[in-house]
C-alpha cells in the first residue's frame, strides 16, 4: 500500500458538516501523465472529485475530510512517482453543506484546460499574476480593461464590476474574441486585466497571449483565491460565483447560496441538457 493510500485509509470519514471541497491546478511538464494517472486512480479511491491528467500537468477538484485533503496533499508532494512534479501547488479549500461529487474520475487529457489553440506551453510562458490587494486598485482604473475569462452562464451569476463578458459558451469560442479586440484596446491605451474562477483559464490564456508579446495582467489565484484574501470582496463583486460541482454558487465569504442549476443555466441554448446533467449528478452524490 502505498503512503498516500494508507494516510487516506486511517484518516476517519466525515459526516457531511466535516466535508471540504478543494481545487487546484499546476501547469508542469508530465513525461509519464499515464503512470500519474494511474497513480492518482490508486491513491483517490476514499475520495470523490475529479481530475484531469495531460502532458502539461494536472487540474483537479476533490471532496473528502480535512485529514483526507490533507493527506492527498502531502502525498503529492512525497511520493516517489509524482518526482516532485507537485511540490508547490496550491490548493483552494472551502466547506461543503452539501456533497459536491458523487464519485471519483481520473481522466487522462490532451490539455488540462483546452483553449483551442495548438501549441501553447504554459509551463514556460506567463501572464502577470496580480495579488489580491493589488487587483482592486488595477481594476478601478481608467486605462484598465477588465475581461471576464468564463463563460456567460458565469458572469451573469456574478462579476467584478466593470467587467466585460465576451460573451462565449466555451472557453474555445474565447481566443477569437481577444483577436477581434485586442487592436482597439491597443490603440486606445488600455492595459488587459482578465480573471476567472480558480486561475487556469487566465493562466492559459496569459501564457498564449504572451507568446504573442501581448501582457496580460490574470488575477492570481482567481475569483476563489480573492474571496479568501479580501474579507470585504463584496464591495467588487456583484452576485455569486458559479462552481463546477453540486454546490452551484458560492458567495464572497466562500459559502454555498442556495442557487440551482435553473437559475444557472436559465438562459443557455443547451439549458434543458446542463439542467438534467446537474440534477443527474447531485442525485448521484
Amino acid at each position: 500500500m502505498s503512503y498516500l493510500k494508507s494516510q487516506i485509509a486511517m484518516a476517519p470519514k466525515s459526516p457531511i458538516e466535516g466535508l471540504f471541497h478543494i481545487a487546484f491546478y499546476k501547469f508542469v511538464h508530465l513525461t509519464e501523465p499515464q503512470a500519474v494517472v494511474d497513480a492518482l486512480r490508486e491513491i483517490t479511491q476514499e475520495l470523490t472529485g475529479s481530475l484531469l491528467v495531460a502532458s502539461e500537468g494536472i487540474n483537479g477538484m476533490l471532496a473528502g475530510s480535512a485529514e483526507q485533503l490533507d493527506a492527498f496533499a502531502l502525498v503529492l508532494e512525497n511520493d516517489a512517482r509524482f518526482a516532485g512534479a507537485f511540490v508547490g501547488m496550491v490548493y483552494k479549500r472551502t466547506v461543503c453543506t452539501v456533497r459536491p461529487f458523487g464519485r471519483m474520475k481520473v481522466h487522462l487529457k490532451k490539455e488540462i484546460v483546452p483553449l483551442g489553440v495548438d501549441g501553447v506551453d504554459a509551463t514556460q510562458h506567463h501572464g502577470i499574476d496580480v495579488s489580491p490587494q493589488d487587483w482592486r486598485e488595477l481594476i478601478a482604473r481608467d486605462d484598465v480593461v477588465v475581461i471576464d475569462n468564463r463563460n456567460s452562464f458565469e458572469f451573469r451569476m456574478g462579476r467584478f464590476a466593470n467587467a466585460i463578458d465576451p460573451q462565449v459558451t466555451n472557453f474555445r469560442d474565447f481566443p477569437q474574441y481577444m483577436l477581434d479586440h485586442i487592436p482597439q484596446w491597443q490603440a486606445e491605451g488600455k492595459k488587459i486585466a482578465m480573471y476567472c474562477t480558480g486561475g487556469i483559464r487566465c493562466e492559459k490564456t496569459g501564457a498564449w497571449m504572451a507568446e504573442q508579446g501581448v501582457p496580460i495582467y490574470q488575477l492570481e489565484g482567481g475569483i476563489l483565491n480573492y474571496f479568501a484574501q479580501m474579507p470585504d470582496a463584496q464591495a467588487d463583486w456583484q452576485g455569486d460565483c458559479f462552481v463546477f460541482d453540486n454546490r452551484v454558487a458560492l458567495d464572497t465569504q466562500l459559502q454555498q447560496t442556495g442557487a440551482t442549476p435553473d437559475e444557472a443555466y436559465a438562459d443557455e441554448p443547451d439549458a434543458e441538457w446542463r439542467i438534467a446533467r446537474a440534477r443527474r449528478l447531485a442525485a448521484q452524490s
